[in-house]
This record gives structure tokens, sequence and C-alpha cells, in this order.
């Protein structure tokens, strides 16, 4: 391990399954996917079996809330330390370049450890590493019970960097013939492909040579047309950010115990470029669950003469709607909740997205007890699949333009909570790698 502390990096050693072992079957996606459809699940656990898997050293949060969740937390806690002591993890020092092609698209990154002391999730931060959206604080206590005492960590976070010309990744897709190749599988339920490769010492010190460039000031200051005193945003947040703040928690709690040298500082994660055109940006969307109260009265309430409701025909005409909304007004759609579809316009909105301005009400309408639960989900067919059902209510977002992102986490602070996803659910990243982080 190589400590890189002026771009807050770490070259890690990472645990691999052993050769032999199943690939399909050790991957399951981000533990925070499909948390309203357990069906997907189901499915999971029947593909794994009895098979060494990922799936038994995290947590689904599907099951968060649930009954045994504390003897689930103990499960995965032994599972990690048998994969170890029966020789199904192997260890593997230096970078990864990696590969994830799904729906026809291939995005590009890098596993590496990234510096909690350089990462801060409040509000205002001007630290090298950023979080782009808020962090809900409350989120925060069931991550942190399932990592405090883990022997290792497994990543599903996604960072970016903005790298317009190319200069950190992209050499190495061009050169990958040259390297090592650890893994290269199909990804089980329809997620595509996943490659991995060792990154040799060479294309290494090129990677942080380039990440250096990126850091430097200067080059900061004329990319956003900003002072030069302004804080360096290196690593801004893609997914994951909870994970990551989870971590950061820990280490605050535990450093002055364990000291500086402790591999718990560090975090890993994959970095990718957020100009790969094989990286979406996608609108996170909202359903409410179990409707206590009259939905449409409560909004008409709060916004009062600033509300406008127009119902659409269907979810297609809703969603065509929504996207090609300009002028001040703000364009939310609106999916069940007694009505069917339609779109609901804010004007003089408090917040500068919709999805603030939105997620307001929601929160005040939860608190006032205006439905049991929310969720946050990807695509305009699972917003209508569950919010069309009895009770129900969901609503559809715009996404952002991934080139504003950077300049507007720099300029404006972080954005809404659940702003934005990094693709649909299924291309969301599955767990591989893993660290020792006690």
């Amino acid at each position: 391990m190589k400590n890189i502390n002026d771009i807050g990096i770490q070259i890690p050693q990472v645990y691999l399954p052993k050769a032999g072992l199943d690939l399909k079957k050790w991957a399951v996606i981000a533990c925070d996917q499909f948390t309203s459809e357990p069906e997907y699940w189901h499915a999971v656990e029947k593909i794994v079996g009895d098979a060494p898997s990922t799936l038994n050293l995290t947590f689904p949060e599907v099951h968060i809330e649930k009954p045994g969740e504390e003897e689930r937390i103990k499960s995965i806690q032994l599972a990690m330390r048998r994969y170890m002591d029966q020789g199904f993890l192997q260890s593997q020092d230096g970078l990864i370049y990696v590969e994830r092609t799904v729906s026809g698209k291939t995005r590009k990154g890098i596993i590496l450890s990234l510096d909690l002391e350089r990462y801060d999730y409040n509000k205002g931060s001007s630290s090298l590493i950023r979080a782009t959206e808020g962090t809900i604080m409350e989120r925060l206590p069931p991550r942190i019970k399932i990592r405090q005492g883990a022997a290792l960590e497994l990543p599903h976070i996604l960072v970016l960097i903005d790298d317009p010309h190319h200069t950190v990744i992209e050499p190495l897709s061009a050169n990958k013939s040259k390297l090592e190749k650890l893994y290269d599988f199909d990804l089980m339920l329809d997620s595509g492909h996943l490659t991995g490769y060792a990154i040799n010492t060479a294309h290494e010190n090129q990677v942080i040579e380039a990440l250096r460039e990126l850091a430097k000031p200067e080059t900061f200051a004329a990319k956003y047309g900003i002072g030069k005193d302004e804080p360096v945003l290196l690593f801004a947040m893609g997914d994951g950010n909870h994970s990551l703040a989870t971590a950061k928690a820990i280490w605050e709690k535990m450093k002055t115990q364990v000291g500086m040298d402790h591999p718990s500082r560090y975090a890993l994660v994959e970095i990718e470029n957020v100009h790969d055109e094989g990286v979406m940006v996608e609108p996170i969307h909202r359903v409410l669950f179990g409707l206590k109260k009259d939905l449409f009265a409560e909004l008409e309430k709060t916004f009062g003469a600033n509300f406008n409701y127009t119902p659409s025909e269907n979810g297609a005409e809703m969603t065509q709607r929504v996207d090609s909304a300009e002028g001040e007004k703000q364009a939310i759609g609106l999916v069940g909740g007694g009505k069917q579809f339609g779109v609901i316009e804010i004007a003089n909105p408090t917040s500068n997205l919709a999805v603030g301005t939105i997620q307001s009400f929601l929160d005040a309408f939860l608190k006032a007890g205006g439905a049991e639960k929310i969720d946050y989900v990807h695509g305009e067919d699972v917003v209508e699949r569950l919010a069309l059902q009895p009770g129900n209510a969901g609503f559809y977002l715009a996404g952002m333009h991934k080139s504003e992102l950077f300049k507007t986490v720099i300029l404006d602070g972080a954005l809404p909570r659940k702003t934005f996803s990094m693709g649909e659910a299924r291309g969301k990243r599955f767990y591989m790698e893993a660290r020792k982080i006690s």
C-alpha cells in the first residue's frame, strides 16, 4: 500500500475471489438497489444458493428494519472472517482498471482508496473530496452498525472526476492489451459484463501524475473560471455517498484510538470520468407508499397560487412534458395519488431545482404523517408500476446534464439529496473487490 497524500489517494491491497469460484454468483448488485422490489433479491438468493458470494458479505437494504437485522449483521461479519480463513479471497496489490458494459454502453473506471481525512460530507464543504448531494443523517446509523466490527469493506461507491481531456482513465483503455486481466464475466440478471485489469507500475504513475495535474489550483481555476484561491474539488461523489459518509463517521470516532495509519482511514472506491460516454447521469424519482392524507389537497395547500396541475393522457405524454419543460416554472410528473398521470407546475419555486422544491414538500408531508414511507427509484417504468398501486403516489423528475455537475457543486454547494443517479438500477455497481479494514 502506498499513500499519495497530496491528491488524497492510496494505492490499495485489494482482495479478489480465488480462481475457480463462480464469479456470476460471487458478484451481486449494490445493496441500496431494488429496496421496494423484494422479488429481485429473492431471484438473487436463488441464483447464489450455497455458493461463496458477496450476497453473504453485504446487507441488502430491502431487509433493513425488518426482523432478524442484528442476526443478519452478525452472520455477515462471520462470513467475512470465514471467507478469509478458507482462502476464498486472495490479495492483489495495486490499482485496478475496470470496464462495465450494460445496455450497449461501456463505462471505464479505476479502483483505488480515498483518504477520508480529505473528505467532508457536511453542507458548505470545501474539501478535496466532496458530496454532490445532501447527506441524510438518519440513513447513517444502520450502515454504521453493519460496518463497525466488519473485517472487510466491499465498495459500491462511484466517485467522479472532471477530466474533459481524458487524461486519467482513458489511456488505460487504449493500453489494456498490455495489462494483466484479473476477471472477465457476465453479471447476473441482465446486468451486463464486467472486466478488470491489474494496472502496472508505469501506468500507475501516469494515473497519479494526471490526477495531480487536475488538482493544480491554476488548472482548477481556469477550468471553472474562478479565483485561484478557491479550494480544489478533485473527487465528487457519484453513487454511494451514504456509504462513504458512514466510513467517514466511523473513522472520526476511532482515529484517536487507533492512530492515523489505520486502514479505516481509507475507503475503497471506483473513480470514473464524468465525460465518459458510458457514464449516464439519471434523475431519481420518488414514490410514496401508504398515503394517509389527501396528497393533492396538501400540494394545493402548500404551494397555493403557485401550484398548477394538468392531466396527461398517459405516462409517455407526462414524461415528455416534464423532460421538455422550459421557463421559470418547475415541472414535476405526478403518478397515482388519486390521479393517473399529470404534470405539476410550481411558480416562484423555493429551490433552484425541481427536485429540491418537491423534496421540501415531501419531507413536511411525511413528518405530518401523510404517508407510511418514501422510496427513491430509478426509471419511469418503476415509478409507474409502484405509484399506480392503490394508496401510492409517484413523482417523476427530469434529469440534469452531467457536464453541469462539478461547477454547480463548486458554486452552489451540494445538490438536494437524491437528485441524480449514475445510470438506472441494473447498471449500478456490483460488489467484486474487497479490502481489509480491521
